[in-house]
């Protein structure tokens, strides 16, 4: 009989603490928190965005999403050195942030490191779940670059399928030679 009780008790006290704790990680308070900011990134206001961010990283020196939207900033501003040391301070914070391999992965891109910038794009896939085609398309620029034209095909296609319109046109340009549409 007691055993019960406290059988009942326990699960009245984890039915009670699951909706009393808080489930927002710390990115979704750092978006809630910051998101006058990501605002300003939104609507390409990019010199007060990056102003913004450069404060945030001063106050909250731990929060990954301010690294990772000044790494943003930086990137849009062509500063491509700068946004890889932001984008990856902002991993080293949170590992989850795909938006932030893709982003370091065009950097890497636009500096000339192809593998290095592949390397990022495949996180990046892995990390959208097939919910991004940009992801798709910037793996296969770099496999492109590295030589692995199949499979950059390959990826343009995924790009397609998810609705890529950018993909669709690189997919009609050499080196490329095959019909575009899919059988179904």
């Amino acid at each position: 009989m007691e055993v019960a009780l406290l059988g009942l008790l326990f699960i009245a006290y984890i039915t009670i603490r699951y909706y009393v704790i808080d489930h927002d990680t710390p990115a979704d308070k750092d978006r809630k928190r910051f998101r006058k900011g990501i605002e300003l990134v939104r609507t390409k206001n990019i010199q007060d965005a990056h102003r913004y961010f450069d404060d945030v990283v001063r106050q909250y020196p731990r929060s990954a999403i301010g690294y990772a939207y000044r790494g943003k900033c930086q990137l849009f501003q062509q500063n491509y050195y700068s946004a890889i040391y932001d984008l990856t301070q902002a991993i080293n914070r949170d590992n989850t942030l795909a938006d932030c391999y893709l982003d370091r992965g065009i950097a890497y891109y636009s500096t000339d490191q192809f593998n290095d910038a592949f390397r990022e794009f495949d996180k990046a896939v892995w990390h959208f779940r097939d919910e991004k085609p940009d992801a798709y398309r910037w793996r296969a620029l770099a496999r492109i670059k590295v030589r692995q034209i199949a499979q950059a095909e390959n990826d343009l296609r995924r790009a397609v399928a998810l609705g890529d319109e950018n993909s669709f046109h690189l997919l009609l340009q050499p080196p490329f030679t095959q019909p575009i549409y899919q059988r179904k």
